[in-house]
């Protein structure tokens, strides 16, 4: 079986475990990617702390561009690495109030993904992971963001080498996603990873993949 295949397979397999998830609509692009840079090597709870503070404390973008630095770094700080997120959102702003004259991403809603990926990339501090986590999430493009879980997952049922980095699995994933599933998919192998292919402890005697799992077939071991 190709991979290509496989991965149909396999996302088919989520969907009869997890169903379809629903796409949060809520909210600006703008508001997605500082989210999404609050995330970073952080979990959930603490990014969605830190971007509760961080609103409330600034009521708009304009007021968080024209704050010290050092500022929005105190109100974030519960999200970790806060000088470098800091840096990396007042740099964005600044950047994007000087090239288009207010602080509005709408426009990335249209934008081919290639172009609009290669945009944000540009930036320190926004990865390709933020960038299509942005694009995803608040813009509804068909492209896949390869997080920790989905790079376990990935090696362990053997789409990519147990040497695979970050950025060759989303190198992968952008060719070999089944067409359509981009979102669901991202969705269903997170729910999985956490519920089913946990990192330390894998439910294998409930795991409906091992049939398809190169980790389960080797004893538990990447090959």
């Amino acid at each position: 079986m190709n991979k290509t295949q496989k991965a149909i397979n396999v996302s088919d397999e989520l969907e009869k475990l997890f169903g379809l998830p629903n796409r949060d609509k809520s909210g600006t692009v703008l508001d997605c990617l500082v989210e999404t840079i609050l995330s970073q090597n952080t979990n959930d709870v603490n990014r969605d702390r830190a971007f509760k503070t961080l609103t409330k404390e600034f009521p708009s973008w304009e007021e968080v561009l024209e704050a010290d630095v050092n500022q929005i770094a105190s109100v974030v700080r519960i999200a970790g690495l806060a000088g470098q997120k800091s840096h990396a959102i007042k740099n964005f702003l600044t950047w994007l109030h000087t090239k288009y004259g207010k602080l509005d991403l709408e426009f990335l809603r249209d934008m081919d993904s290639e172009e609009a990926t290669q945009m944000l990339c540009q930036h320190k501090g926004i990865g390709i992971k933020t960038a299509y986590v942005t694009l995803a999430f608040a813009c509804g493009h068909e492209v896949f963001p390869v997080d920790t879980h989905i790079l376990r997952i990935s090696k362990r049922i053997g789409f990519i080498s147990s040497k695979a980095t970050a950025d060759q699995a989303h190198q992968f994933w952008s060719t070999t996603c089944p067409e359509g599933k981009a979102f669901s998919f991202h969705m269903n192998l997170i729910t999985f990873g956490r519920q089913v292919c946990d990192a330390r402890k894998p439910k294998c005697e409930v795991c409906p993949l091992t049939d398809q799992c190169v980790y389960f077939q080797n004893g538990g071991q990447l090959p």
